[in-house]
């Protein structure tokens, strides 16, 4: 058996401004650096860590590996974030007046589509395409490290994704450095609890880009 912690990386500057991210690359804050190493006292012997190759997540996973002595460090591009098209840079606000319609938020109402769910732009990643790619990397660490455990460092939509194609419940809005635990046995999915690995004091970044 294999166990999998999915964790969200540090805050970086695009969070801290309220930026939907997508698979631009902007680097972490001072703060998102501070939670990676409040994170790895709160994480006992791992047998591995693989990151996103999205720099946020990669520096993330390197100040982990440094501070607990882990080697195996390695990259792994298809747990990099969704692709958020042409949302991507903008503000929730921004979205708002250029989208309209387009999120549940919006002042001036939603409009869904016919199952109820937001009318993407077409540039928007579909959870179907997302998880073909976040399936075969999960399945790869599950025979890469076929008994132990690993920390995959990677990002909120993701995450997201994951949690609801294994069935899991709506458990809300993910943290920087907040991750959920996964069992891989038999190339099959077990999804288990969400984790906060740092004080909720140091995880108050504005959440711009949940869904």
């Amino acid at each position: 058996m294999t166990r999998i912690l999915l964790v969200r990386h540090g805050e970086s500057e695009w969070n801290a401004d309220g930026r939907w991210q997508g698979q631009a690359d902007p680097p972490l804050t001072e703060r998102g650096r501070r939670q990676a190493v409040h994170a790895a006292s709160a994480l006992g012997t791992i047998d591995a860590i693989v990151t996103s190759d999205l720099e946020r997540a990669a520096e993330t996973g390197a100040i982990l590996a440094r501070l607990l002595g882990v080697d195996h460090l390695a990259t792994e591009p298809r747990l990099r974030e969704r692709d958020a098209g042409s949302l991507s840079g903008l503000t929730r606000v921004e979205i708002h007046e250029r989208f309209p319609g387009l999120l549940p938020d919006d002042p001036a109402g939603f409009e869904p589509d016919e199952h109820g769910q937001p009318r993407w732009p077409h540039d928007w990643e579909h959870d179907d395409p997302l998880w073909e790619r976040v399936e075969v990397a999960l399945l790869a660490l599950g025979r890469l490290v076929p008994d132990g455990d690993v920390v995959a460092v990677t990002h909120g939509g993701v995450m997201y994704a994951t949690e609801r194609r294994l069935g899991g419940p709506d458990r809300g809005r993910l943290s920087n450095l907040e991750g959920c635990w996964l069992r891989v046995e038999d190339d099959r999915f077990h999804l288990g609890d969400r984790v906060l690995l740092v004080d909720p004091a140091e995880t108050l970044a504005i959440e711009a880009d949940r869904i």
